[in-house]
């Protein structure tokens, strides 16, 4: 793979608007090779969605499934190689670049930890348009691993590829709940919190758009990865972090750390633990409450099968534990019920004082519950 960004006057930002599959990796080898960036969209969204973010990121080249057109937009620097938006689960989204170097920071981190070796092949799944399956792609070129994409997580697609020599995927959590984990010798997961019976063979990330995927699998940085808390927020400096987002504005100190907005401690052995975003922390009657804790305590019930936790203003609590809950077909539960689960494991304030059944968890791309927009609701 060649990338030679000083080679020409100016460096491109290539908008790939195709769904995931070879030809979407093509188009962006033939992007790195002549020196460019790409920005890849959201095929989920719809037309009115996609011209805005396309307006926000201002990409100078569109590339559609028949047609490549030239656009008046804002050339990237030298050196930069991706521009990716975030997931958008705390807002609307922000425009991550991030440069070759970091890209390549991020293959040779985590393919080292993984062991991946050249016999090794990816299965690219997730959408190519969030950090999380794009790595996927982004690494196997880096490290010249055989990749085989596809438009989406099927489990047809899943088995297929692994028929067809996949032995690597990334999933996210409700994936992981519908394959035969067995299948394959890793699987990477991110996004939502991980299931508590998670398989042997399977590895839980941390990290975010920012730091061009995850940089702590399994609590234990990768290498060249630094983590401080500092009061009791996590910092995190790497190579793989972006150089800044698209509008230029750049939140790292000068020292380069970066500011995550997620709480976590650290063991004396270095473990990180994530206990959830500053913002989902639920204060109820002078307690805090973790959104992720009461979660883990609700989902063992028998018959529930998803849960999102949200904190909902109060004037007595000055918030409230509110539980959203998808029971399995057929079964009702009570506020009772899941009072009574989580007060097995937890403390009493942390059971929710009111729960609403409704038919599914709204998620980002990664599998992250759009906690807000439960609450607004």
């Amino acid at each position: 793979m060649s990338h030679d960004p000083y080679a020409k006057s100016v460096n491109e930002l290539v908008c790939i608007d195709l769904p995931n599959g070879p030809a979407f990796v093509d188009r962006l080898k033939q992007a790195w090779d002549e020196g460019d960036a790409v920005f890849p969209l959201d095929q989920r969204l719809p037309a009115t969605a996609k011209a805005k973010l396309i307006n926000a990121v201002s990409p100078t080249i569109i590339v559609s499934p028949n047609n490549e057109a030239q656009l008046s937009g804002t050339h990237v620097e030298p050196g930069d190689a991706l521009v990716v938006a975030t997931s958008g689960s705390t807002g609307n989204p922000k425009a991550v670049v991030l440069t070759m170097n970091a890209v390549i920071a991020s293959a040779e981190a985590t393919s080292n930890r993984l062991q991946v070796s050249g016999d090794d092949a990816w299965l690219a799944c997730l959408p190519p348009s969030h950090v999380g399956g794009l790595s996927v792609i982004t690494r196997s070129l880096v490290m010249g691993n055989r990749v085989i994409a596809v438009p989406l997580f099927s489990e047809s697609s899943y088995i297929e590829a692994s028929n067809n020599g996949a032995t690597m995927v990334s999933l996210v959590a409700t994936a992981l709940q519908r394959v035969d984990a067995s299948l394959y010798r890793t699987i990477v997961l991110g996004g939502a919190r991980p299931p508590v019976d998670r398989p042997s063979n399977s590895v839980t990330t941390y990290g975010m758009t920012e730091t061009g995927s995850g940089v702590v699998y399994d609590g234990i940085p990768l290498d060249n990865v630094e983590i401080e808390i500092r009061d009791s927020v996590i910092f995190i400096k790497c190579p793989m972090m972006f150089r800044c987002y698209r509008d230029g504005i750049t939140p790292l100190d000068s020292d380069g750390w970066f500011r995550t907005g997620d709480r976590g401690s650290l063991s004396p052995t270095g473990v990180l633990t994530v206990e959830g975003r500053e913002g989902d922390l639920i204060i109820t009657g002078g307690e805090n409450v973790w959104p992720e804790m009461v979660e883990d305590a609700i989902i063992t019930h028998a018959r529930i099968q998803e849960v999102c936790v949200g904190g909902v203003p109060d004037p007595t609590w000055g918030h409230s534990v509110h539980a959203w809950i998808v029971t399995s077909p057929g079964s009702d539960i009570s506020l009772d019920d899941v009072r009574g689960q989580v007060k097995e494991t937890l403390p009493a304030y942390c059971a929710p004082q009111h729960i609403h059944i409704v038919e599914s968890i709204p998620r980002t791309a990664i599998g992250k519950p759009q906690r807000a927009s439960l609450v607004a609701s």
